[in-house]
């Protein structure tokens, strides 16, 4: 695979040894397939894909965590990498993740394209479902390679997410000529990529919201309606009948899903497995 900054091979090449956990994007090279990645925001879904992407050979340069709740997150998910400030993390990184909300994204990129901190040649991946790449055009603008990477996961911000990640699909949107790179990743974190066209990004966002909101609102109502009846455990008693009615229906949409192929997040992990997985 060639790198479109440098002309040289980029993802997917023998690993190296392994390298100084510190790299900067300015004067490296990428001609080991190893990258210095940095996380800015630790919620449930950054040190989720972090931690895939360490298991793939990458090293995680450092995690930008606001919160004592994200601090403990990332420790527990990512344990030993430093906790450093987003300016730091987008000096260190050949890769930067941004992993944040929907409505911070916008004004992230912005206020780094404002102050000079985005590097040439850094790839630069946000992992917001609505957004696209007009979002990160800041970066471009600075020399940045702009990548928009979807998991289609309810994530609980634990390690049993790297399991369902398997399972999962990302939607990839990327520059043609660097498609390739947003694939490879997200092969390397163990799921399977989907091209989505700028233009279609929103209702792609609209599909991933409605199914995630609905799947919310008919679990809730219905442990509800259970709960008013005094049945013990109505979590419980309901994800069968939630895992094959969701297999019957995807097969039915033409989905190609077969008895036991979805993986939901588990009723036990209480309300977080269908909440704002950037949370």
């Amino acid at each position: 695979m060639t790198d479109p900054s440098t002309g040289g091979p980029s993802l997917g090449g023998p690993r190296d040894a392994p390298r100084d956990p510190r790299p900067t994007a300015r004067g490296s090279d990428r001609r080991s397939g190893r990258l210095g990645v940095g996380i800015v925001g630790a919620g449930r879904v950054g040190p989720v894909l972090g931690a895939a992407l360490a298991a793939a050979g990458h090293a995680i340069v450092g995690i930008s965590a606001v919160s004592e709740r994200s601090r403990d997150r990332a420790e527990a998910i990512l344990p030993g990498v430093p906790l450093l400030t987003v300016p730091e993390i987008v000096e260190r990184s050949e890769l930067v993740l941004l992993a944040v909300p929907d409505d911070q994204l916008a004004d992230l990129v912005q206020g780094l394209a404002a102050t000079g901190t985005w590097q040439p040649g850094q790839l630069v991946v946000h992992t917001s479902p609505r957004h696209g790449l007009e979002v990160l055009r800041p970066a471009l603008s600075s020399g940045a390679i702009p990548l928009a990477i979807h998991p289609a996961l309810a994530f609980t911000g634990t390690t049993i997410d790297l399991v369902r990640l398997r399972d999962a699909w990302c939607a990839v949107t990327a520059p043609t000529p660097v498609q390739p790179i947003g694939q490879a990743l997200v092969v390397e974190m163990g799921a399977e990529p989907v091209i989505v066209a700028e233009a279609d990004r929103p209702r792609y966002a609209e599909a991933i919201a409605t199914a995630t909101e609905f799947s919310a609102a008919i679990v809730a109502q219905s442990v509800g309606l259970l709960t008013e009846l005094g049945l013990p455990e109505p979590g419980r008693l309901l994800a069968p009948l939630m895992r094959s009615a969701m297999d019957a229906a995807l097969g039915e949409a033409g989905g190609a899903a077969g008895p036991g192929t979805i993986d939901m997040a588990s009723f036990d992990d209480g309300p977080t497995a269908f909440g704002d997985p950037r949370a």
